[in-house]
């Protein structure tokens, strides 16, 4: 073994006393308390040191376990929204129907009404069908020959006049509404036996308007009036409301008024109509022959 010089030794005591000093210190540090809470002074700074390192490794945690929670709360928001939307729907499809279904009752009440009203038959139908090809003015009908329905017969929704059957098959029927520009009927302003507004009422080239033609010009007529079936074309059933007046041009003594209808039901929305089993009496025949006014000469 080498001796070390007295030299070498001198050298390495500062050293030596160096590294035994902060011995001393660090187990001085171990073992030191603070006076307050009694807690070691080394637990105390390493807890210090670990915070600076510890709080900013949690706020990257933090944020970046936000950032996951937020995705995944987005998507189950994204899936709720979606179900609510889906919900709402459906909800709104039971509220159409179900104010499809009054609506429906609403109608098919009025063609009640009108029966107790008017003592007549009424066949209750379904429109299955128009007829573009003369705009509208036609329509089929889900009743037919089966049914009991017949040439002529009328049809009536919501209280008014609609038109009258054209052509009938076992199963279905055609109906020529009032604005066909062929019809003609027997009306009459206001009540039938007391007013004196007699013409007839025909369609027009403007949809959902009807004229009134061939009443006097010294008659007395309003816009708002009510417009009824006489029942002297043989074809409908006297008392029908056709609908209101809502335009007049006025005549004189010598030219009659131009008076324009808008009729009673709905025509270019209705759904269900009523088909009126209605046949008119028969007319009278005269069983004699008028006489010649000239006599023959021989």
């Amino acid at each position: 073994m080498v001796e070390r010089s007295q030299k070498e030794v001198w050298k390495l005591t500062p050293w030596l006393v160096l590294i035994l000093l902060l011995g001393n210190f660090m187990l001085m540090a171990f073992d030191a308390r603070e006076i307050t809470s009694g807690q070691r002074v080394i637990r105390v700074w390493t807890q210090t040191v670990a915070d600076f390192v510890q709080s900013p490794v949690t706020t990257v945690t933090s944020g970046v376990t936000n950032y996951f929670s937020s995705i995944a709360n987005l998507r189950s928001a994204q899936d709720e929204n979606s179900r609510l939307k889906e919900e709402v729907y459906q909800l709104q499809l039971q509220v159409e129907s179900t104010k499809g279904l009054e609506q429906e009752n609403q109608r098919l009440k009025s063609l009640l009404d009108f029966k107790d009203e008017s003592k007549l038959k009424v066949l209750p139908a379904r429109i299955i069908g128009r007829d573009p090809s003369v705009w509208f003015d036609s329509s089929i009908i889900s009743r037919g020959s089966l049914d009991g329905v017949k040439m002529n017969m009328p049809v009536v929704a919501n209280g008014g006049l609609v038109g009258r059957i054209t052509a009938v098959s076992p199963l279905t029927s055609q109906v020529d509404l009032v604005t066909h520009d062929k019809s003609g009927l027997g009306a009459v302003i206001g009540e039938i036996g007391t007013s004196t507004a007699l013409g007839v009422v025909a369609g027009t080239s403007k949809r959902d308007i009807l004229e009134m033609k061939y009443v006097s010009g010294s008659t007395d007529v309003q816009v708002g009036q009510a417009v009824f079936t006489t029942g002297q074309d043989g074809i409908y059933p006297p008392g029908i409301k056709i609908g209101e007046i809502v335009q007049i041009i006025s005549g004189s003594a010598t030219t009659p008024h131009q008076i324009f209808i808008q009729p009673a039901a709905k025509l270019g929305s209705i759904q269900e109509v009523g088909v009126l089993l209605y046949e008119p009496p028969p007319r009278p025949q005269f069983e004699q022959k008028l006489a010649s006014p000239t006599k023959d000469t021989k």
